[in-house]
């Protein structure tokens, strides 16, 4: 299925609204100037409110990590396949808290629109 390929400082969030960052895994291949991201590539939240009602109580699950799910099967970087966006708006991930449950799809913001992998 045929994306657009995800670079480092797209805007992204979690469904929670915090902000989402992509580290950089390779510096070689860029799109709009920004290094592209791999499936290799560390993508954390930060500042997650979330919780969730346990017992009287609650209990903090604010996401952490994303784990996105749609690689690029023509496109490697550096051996990794890129990773790669539908459009703007719900992403091909999951973003999880530290216990590795799912919260929901991370929110791509702005992402460049120029360049289209498979």
């Amino acid at each position: 299925m045929p994306g657009l390929l995800l670079h480092v400082n797209a805007v992204m969030q979690c469904p929670h609204a915090a902000p989402a960052t992509i580290a950089p895994s390779q510096p070689r291949v860029v799109v709009s100037a920004q290094p592209v991201a791999t499936m290799g590539s560390v993508m954390t939240v930060a500042g997650c409110p979330f919780q969730i009602p346990f017992g009287v109580g609650t209990k903090p699950q604010p996401c952490v990590t994303v784990r996105w799910t749609m690689p690029s099967t023509r496109f490697l970087v550096g051996g990794q396949p890129a990773a790669l966006v539908p459009a703007p708006g719900a992403g091909p991930g999951v973003c999880q808290s530290p216990e590795q449950i799912p919260q929901g799809p991370p929110i791509v913001g702005t992402v460049q629109t120029r360049v289209v992998g498979t």
